[in-house]
This record gives structure tokens, C-alpha cells and sequence, in this order.
């Protein structure tokens, strides 16, 4: 096998860089948080591992490496990340789409509990001594949208099935004539998505940010949602319209919105979504479970195996796309 040169961007003394003696011998491997780090061995440099930096300093290494030929992200979304020079570069990019699909599934079926059964209202009562029975909702038999059927999708859907709930899809090309997956009810189009939303008892929200999904979830997508609609967001912040999304709670026209990301991150002090009684908040951790990095790290290890056997590497980006 060639010797290949691997450029880590992240801080040297994160833990789960140790991975990285699991590596061939011959691999040579430069980690760092500035371009100073990656001077002598980008030039050599044949694979670039976004750890936990990208921005800036990935578009500066990567115009210092002639010869990359793979680009790996520890993060699914690519939002922050792609850049016309990699776009237009022939190098190979791959994220960490799957790798955390499990645990936001699992966020989604507690959000969708969370507010059927009014567990706020449950530890309120309790907080002020209080015994105050109600009726909550059964969840069975209703209505589960997912705005963006992909990995996280899938998750959403095995879980949310298997407790006798409906569940309709949208995703970028609309219905199929064949391969249907079973956990779907009905596929949408974007086109079409004001048509699923409006039968859905809970809106989730896991698509990728791409120019053309950015507020794809705004003042007509709220227009038409029942009254007692929950939105879950655990795709990007921005592809929820936020002065929609917070025009919609403050008048009570939906039920409430359980949130795992924002526009900006971390939510700013003060902001409206701290107070509203009909928000769930999550600072963008759903996904962390105790080994959620070693996780990560081993899908980049078993990726990097393929690479050096010139198998077809696992989650291969379209670039064009964003996803």
C-alpha cells in the first residue's frame, strides 16, 4: 500500500485522536488549530480529517494541499464547510451522516412524549406540591411528518412506527415509483410539502441546510398546520423561518416545538425562546451520548481502511447538492 499523509484539524490533546495509532505505520499525521501546524506536510498531504475545526482554517490548509485527494468532516452538515474551491476540486468528500442517526431518532420519540403527555405541566405540579390530574394524548394512530427522509429520517421512523404512529416523508424527489420504503406511508415533494404538513400531528425537520432548504418551513407552512401541531427541529436552525416559528408559539397556533438547533448557536441570552412555556430546548446535543466521538472516529477509521484498499469510500457527499 502507498504511504498517504494525513492533515487532522482539531486541538492536539483531544482524547479520541489516540484512535489514530490505529493507523498504518507508514501514515504520516500532522494535527493542529492553525495553518503554522500543517506547513511541512500539506504539501504532501493526501487526506484532510475536519475533527472539530472546519471554516477558515479548512479552506486555508486545503489551498496549501496540491495533492488531496479526500476530505473527511466529523459532522453530517456541511453547511459551514463547503467552499467553492472544494466544490470545484476533484477530491473526494465524505461526512458523518448515519454515525449519530440512532440518538436523534431517540430525541424525536422523547419530544413527541414530552408533549402528549405534558411532562412539563407533570413536573410543575410536582415542583409545587401540587395534585392535579389531566388527560394527555395517545400517540398511536397519529401523524408523523418528515421534512427531509434521510438517515435521521429512517431513524425517526423505525422508532415512531413501532408505536402505531402514521408517517409521511418529503424528500428532494418527490414520490418513487419503486423502493418504496416500508416505514412511509407516503412520499411528498418539496413542492408538495404544505399537502403532508397539514395531516401531520408532528413535523420533523431533518434536512440539511442548502440554498434551497433555508426557511424552507415558514409563515405558509405554519398557516396550514393543525392547531395542536408540535415542530421538531433536529436538522439546521435556519431551515425553520425563526420569526415564523416564533410567531406561531407566541399565539399559540401550534402546540409547541421542541428545538436541537437554532439560527445562532449558542442561543443568544434573553431570547424569546428561553421563556416560551411551549418550547423544549436542547443546545444542540441530542446526539451526545457518552461515546458519540469515538463513534465518529471510528467511522473515519474504517473509512480510512477503505481508502488505502481503493474500496468505495462510505458517505460520499454531492457537492453540488450539499448533501
Amino acid at each position: 500500500m502507498d504511504s498517504e499523509t494525513l492533515l487532522v484539524l482539531a486541538d492536539p490533546t483531544e482524547p479520541q485522536l489516540r484512535k489514530l495509532q490505529e493507523l498504518p505505520p507508514e501514515t504520516s499525521i500532522a494535527v493542529g488549530t492553525t495553518t503554522q501546524a500543517f506547513e511541512r506536510a500539506a504539501p504532501q498531504a493526501t487526506v484532510i480529517f475536519s475533527w472539530s475545526l472546519s471554516g477558515k482554517l479548512l479552506r486555508d490548509v486545503f489551498g496549501m494541499s496540491p495533492r488531496v485527494r479526500w476530505v473527511h468532516t466529523r459532522a453530517a452538515g456541511l453547511d459551514n464547510l463547503l467552499f467553492g474551491d472544494l466544490v470545484a476540486h476533484p477530491a473526494v468528500l465524505t461526512n458523518g451522516r448515519g454515525v449519530f442517526s440512532q440518538s436523534l431518532g431517540e430525541f424525536v420519540v422523547g419530544a413527541i412524549l414530552y408533549f402528549a403527555k405534558d411532562f412539563r405541566r407533570m413536573i410543575r405540579s410536582q415542583s409545587q406540591g401540587r395534585w392535579e390530574p389531566f388527560e394527555v394524548d395517545e400517540i398511536s394512530g397519529q401523524t408523523v411528518g418528515i421534512v427531509g427522509y434521510g438517515d435521521i429520517g429512517r431513524a425517526v421512523a423505525a422508532r415512531v412506527r413501532s408505536m402505531g404512529m402514521r408517517v409521511l416523508g418529503m424528500t428532494r424527489r418527490g414520490p418513487l415509483l419503486y423502493n418504496m420504503d416500508p416505514l412511509v406511508s407516503q412520499i411528498f415533494s418539496p413542492g408538495d410539502r404544505a399537502a403532508m404538513i397539514s395531516q401531520c400531528d408532528y413535523i420533523v425537520v431533518a434536512a440539511p441546510l442548502t440554498p434551497k432548504t433555508h426557511s424552507l418551513i415558514g409563515a405558509a407552512e405554519f398557516d396550514v398546520m393543525k392547531p395542536g401541531a408540535v415542530v421538531i427541529n433536529v436538522g439546521r436552525g435556519p431551515v425553520i423561518n425563526e420569526r415564523a416559528l416564533l410567531r406561531a408559539l407566541s399565539e399559540n397556533r401550534i402546540k409547541g416545538a421542541a428545538l436541537d438547533v437554532f439560527d445562532s448557536e449558542p442561543l443568544p441570552p434573553g431570547h424569546l425562546f428561553y421563556r416560551l412555556e411551549n418550547v423544549l430546548l436542547s443546545p444542540h446535543c441530542a446526539d451526545h451520548t457518552a461515546d458519540w466521538l469515538d463513534a465518529a472516529m471510528r467511522f473515519f477509521l474504517d473509512n480510512f481502511e477503505r481508502y488505502r484498499k481503493r474500496e468505495p469510500l462510505l458517505n460520499v457527499v454531492d457537492k453540488e447538492l450539499g448533501y
